[in-house]
């Protein structure tokens, strides 16, 4: 039997029950329901709804039916539309009588919105660790590289030489990002909804503060309206997420072209590659595709999302049940790709001399080339042009530019240390820059920020 079978004159259509029910996939909540619903008793039991006998009944019944959820021997029945009613319907069972005092001034409305809260609260927490994990092993791996070099690429055309480790401590810097968002996020949502019934309050002398502090919930809703229609915090963890699967996307990108024979700077860990059903050669960079491709999935289910919610009018409509998939299956699918790619980061093989020999040419010190005119009074669009030229004639009649720099008169044999392997690297001082004072400065930096986020990650934990 439904919760709302009286209203009706007959049974739901099985098919309108198979449409509308969400049970298949919304029983990650159990746990947090339970939780909420121990909350929620112990409220009724501060305002005198039920009394001390009731609420131990009831509580006892709730961790009897957690238990039995989490031993798999808890038993469904074709009336449970969700998890929420599964549990109340056994705790009915249980309890008897005082059962069906537990949802006293409660709604599915607020009590869903309070487990998906929950749920979020801990989830994000949960994979803005993971996040870190992957950081701590970016940054050991930029401590290994030392003083090895590579190029750096705009417009995936050679630019200028940057340290390894700045090229590795450069997403270690985006994920630090993702980190903030992902706990702004859950001080956000850290609001519990319950007290605010379907949409307006109960006439009952709740006590949701109280609630609210059980659940070591920063505070209640303010309005009752929006505490049952609010799925901010959803679309939030799903933008969170995405930008999560886009910053992998660009590391995984990077592995699947600098692993290419074209390139030879990564060489892939037996154990984080594929082979070819066919080809027997092939050591495929599959961990990297798939960062790329679950990218599209994770951005996917933010679009889908937010086009639910766009003119939704107040207060809750089911149309708020397509808020659990995408999140679950976002926050599964990032997990398992943050912890892809550490195992991958953690064991590629830098070719460093592959590296340094690309980033050798001495073309990439043509900026270098256009400052050294600057530092001697040249202004910057002067030398720019005059370096250009240089490049272009170099490139024309090819000439080593080393050669047209000695014959220059703006230059002569004083420059032509800048073409040297490493020279003009060494020579970047700028603060945040790709030079070794800077970049070990940095390295400073990013292990005191891992400090200060592994701080703030447990400090979230419950």
């Amino acid at each position: 039997m439904t919760l709302w079978a009286h209203r009706m004159s007959g049974p739901p259509a099985p098919e309108m029950m198979a449409f509308t029910a969400s049970l298949s996939f919304d029983r990650r909540l159990a746990s947090f329901d339970i939780e909420a619903s121990i909350a929620h008793v112990h409220g009724l039991e501060r305002s005198s709804i039920v009394d001390e006998a009731e609420a131990r009944l009831l509580v006892n019944a709730l961790r009897r039916a957690g238990d039995e959820l989490s031993a798999g021997v808890f038993e469904f029945e074709p009336g449970d539309e969700d998890i929420h009613t599964a549990i109340e319907r056994r705790v009915r069972q249980l309890a008897g009588e005082a059962g069906a005092k537990l949802h006293s001034g409660r709604s599915r409305n607020d009590q869903v919105a309070t487990a998906m809260r929950l749920y979020a609260r801990e989830e994000l927490v949960r994979i803005a660790d993971l996040v870190l994990q992957l950081q701590r092993t970016l940054e050991r791996r930029a401590v290994s590289a030392g003083q090895a070099y590579l190029p750096g690429y705009t417009h995936m055309q050679r630019a200028q030489p940057v340290l390894l480790a700045h090229y590795l401590l450069a997403h270690g810097w985006a994920l630090a990002r993702d980190i903030d968002r992902l706990l702004a996020t859950v001080e956000r949502l850290d609001v519990s909804p319950l007290g605010a019934g379907a949409l307006a309050g109960s006439s009952l002398p709740l006590r949701p503060d109280d609630v609210a502090a059980e659940l070591s919930m920063a505070g209640r809703a303010e309005n009752s309206l929006d505490a049952v229609s609010d799925r901010d915090f959803v679309a939030e963890a799903l933008f969170d997420i995405a930008l999560i699967g886009v910053h992998l996307s660009g590391l995984g990108e990077e592995v699947v072209i600098y692993s290419t024979a074209e390139f030879g700077f990564f060489r892939l860990d037996d154990a984080w590659a594929t082979g070819s059903s066919m080809l027997p050669q092939k050591k495929n960079p599959d961990v990297a595709e798939l960062a790329r491709g679950k990218a599209g999935r994770l951005v996917g289910h933010l679009a889908g999302f937010l086009t639910t919610l766009k003119g939704l009018p107040l207060a809750y409509n089911h149309d708020l049940q397509e808020d659990k998939e995408p999140l679950f299956d976002a926050a599964d699918q990032v997990s398992l790709t943050l912890v892809a790619m550490q195992g991958l980061m953690a064991t590629v093989v830098f070719d460093t001399e592959a590296m340094q020999q690309a980033a050798n040419d001495p073309m990439l010190a043509a900026l270098d080339l256009a400052e050294w005119l600057v530092g001697r009074g040249i202004p910057f669009r002067e030398a720019h042009g005059i370096v250009g030229a240089l490049v272009r004639e170099s490139l024309e009649r090819r000439l080593p530019l080393a050669e047209l720099i000695e014959s220059h008169p703006a230059f002569g044999e004083d420059a032509l240390s800048l073409l040297e392997p490493g020279v003009a690297l060494r020579g970047r001082r700028t603060p945040g820059g790709s030079g070794p004072e800077p970049v070990a400065a940095q390295l400073e930096q990013f292990r005191d920020r891992l400090l200060e986020d592994s701080e703030r990650i447990a400090a979230r934990r419950r």
